[in-house]
């Protein structure tokens, strides 16, 4: 029988993920923390326990979705070892794990300085994770002989246009969408 320590931080998880989802799905700038509590069917206390404030417990929500979301494109790119399929892969989980959020997530977190922050420090992760991958690639013969540095920060500005909602305002894509497109796009122009 699980102690109920364990029991209370089983629960407290369940209700991360539940808020997560929550707000992935619909936003978090519209909801008041009685309606997240509402809406998870449990109590503002309860809520508190995760977080002091709603602003808090946004952030929290923010940050516990993008550590989640690191682990399960490390997780798809450790299956592949071609530098190619390594770069499709992290591309293409990056794009899966964002395919959930809403527009509404999207233009929310854009407008809350704090997720903003937290996007943008995933994105510039992001960026220098794609940069290895691409310099493996290059020294490996795997890619052309590209200019690594000049790449990367190409594959840096688009990643940063995708996270400040320009690539959805100029192309009508979803920050997913826009993953996938990117994906194609350098895996096609950088194979040997």
């Amino acid at each position: 029988m699980a102690s109920p320590v364990r029991r209370g931080a089983a629960r407290r998880d369940e209700l991360a993920d539940a808020l997560i989802e929550l707000f992935l799905a619909e936003g978090f700038a519209g909801f008041t923390l009685d309606d997240v509590a509402a809406r998870l069917r449990c109590s503002k206390r309860t809520l508190y326990g995760l977080a002091g404030s709603k602003e808090q417990l946004v952030t929290a929500a923010v940050v516990r979705f993008f550590r989640a979301a690191t682990v399960h494109v490390e997780a798809a790119v450790a299956t592949r070892s071609v530098p190619a399929d390594r770069l499709a892969a992290y591309l293409r989980a990056v794009s899966a794990e964002l395919a959930p959020a809403s527009a509404a997530f999207f233009e929310d977190v854009a407008s809350f300085a704090p997720a903003a922050a937290i996007y943008q420090r995933n994105t510039r992760a992001a960026a220098r994770r794609v940069r290895e991958i691409i310099t493996e690639g290059v020294e490996s013969g795997a890619f052309r002989d590209v200019h690594v540095a000049f790449a990367a920060e190409v594959v840096a500005s688009t990643m940063e246009a995708i996270q400040q909602r320009r690539v959805a305002a100029a192309t009508g894509l979803d920050d997913a969408e826009a993953y996938e497109q990117l994906a194609t796009l350098l895996v096609s122009g950088l194979r040997s």
